[in-house]
C-alpha cells in the first residue's frame, strides 16, 4: 500500500482496522478486513500520505495511525 511494491505475504504486516484507528496484526490473526504494508516507517508515511488506509478499508475520513507508527519505529 505505502511503496506499491510487491513482497511475500510474509515479508508484509498486516494492518486491521478496530474502532476507527489502524492497528498491527503481526501473526494475523486478528478479525476482519486487512491491509498489508511494508514493517517500514516510510511505508507507513507513503500510505497515510496517500489516504491508502482509508480506501483499503472502505470507511469515510482520517483513521488513527499512532499505534503503527510506534510499532514501525521499534
Amino acid at each position: 500500500m505505502g511503496c506499491r511494491e510487491r513482497a511475500a505475504k510474509r515479508d508484509l504486516l498486516r494492518i486491521v482496522l478496530i474502532k476507527g484507528a489502524c492497528v498491527p496484526d503481526p501473526r494475523g490473526t486478528l478479525p476482519g478486513r486487512g491491509a498489508y504494508v511494508h514493517p517500514a516507517s516510510v511505508c507507513l508515511d507513503l500510505a497515510v500520505r496517500r489516504r491508502a488506509f482509508p480506501r483499503a478499508f472502505k470507511v469515510p475520513g482520517p483513521l488513527e495511525t499512532a499505534e503503527l507508527r510506534r510499532y514501525a519505529e521499534q
